[in-house]
């Protein structure tokens, strides 16, 4: 049976004061493959994530700002279905498959390689602006209505333990930069630490119903790991 979000929140709170929190790290909660149950209605993150979520939400909130998740935790089966549907619409408009897996991690992950799989990531948008159409877009934090939001963040975020990921650097490769993503470092930093430990990339098995699988060979699996899955902010790094 699945406890409720407040009995977490409320175990994690007593491990805080005790010391004593402690984390099972596996390749199934890297690989997307574990359901997080530890739900709200605006968001799923493992508990430690989530709380430190609700006291940013909850300062932002006295400056006007509502914190709105727009995508939290995300499962294999659902970065697959992403993938497959961005790539079935790329190859549709006329694409070739290599070159619309190109244009897919532009922003979108293969399944299995997601920092949305650990429950440490959120998507970010003030709730309190209506913005037509895809919200998540650059021109919106910089232009656009959430002006403010991007500000914040980049003052505030770090305080809650909260940095951002895809970071507009010149110098840095792989996905596109993200202002609205942002990681609950405490935890995230040692995931990935792990997801490289246990060489995870490389146990990535491309299954018969992912679409483009006989585009991505071991070379591009190299590169994608290199630029991709590591191209991130260097406070995300041990």
């Amino acid at each position: 049976m699945k406890k409720n979000f407040a009995f977490y929140l409320g175990l994690l709170v007593v491990q805080k004061l005790i010391g004593q929190v402690t984390l099972t790290v596996d390749s199934d909660l890297l690989l997307g493959k574990k359901e997080i149950t530890t739900t709200t209605k605006e968001f799923t993150l493992l508990p430690q994530a989530a709380l430190a979520f609700k006291e940013m939400q909850t300062a932002a909130k006295k400056d006007s700002i509502d914190l709105k998740v727009v995508s939290s935790f995300r499962s294999y089966a659902a970065q697959k279905s992403i993938w497959n549907r961005k790539f079935e619409r790329f190859t549709r408009g006329g694409l070739t498959g290599p070159v619309a897996i190109k244009k897919i991690i532009e922003y979108s992950t293969l399944p299995g390689t997601s920092r949305h799989h650990w429950g440490t990531e959120v998507d970010l948008i003030d709730g309190n602006k209506k913005v037509e159409g895809d919200v998540l877009l650059e021109e919106h934090f910089h232009q656009g209505l959430y002006q403010k939001l991007h500000r914040w963040l980049q003052k505030n975020a770090n305080r809650y333990g909260f940095e951002i990921v895809y970071t507009k650097d010149s110098l840095r490769k792989g996905f596109f930069y993200e202002p609205w993503h942002y990681s609950y470092a405490p935890l995230s930093k040692e995931f990935l630490k792990g997801y490289r430990e246990k060489e995870l990339i490389y146990r990535i098995k491309l299954d018969s119903t992912l679409l483009g699988k006989e585009f991505i060979s071991p070379e591009f699996i190299e590169s994608y790991y290199r630029e991709n899955i590591l191209g991130i902010n260097p406070l995300l790094k041990q």
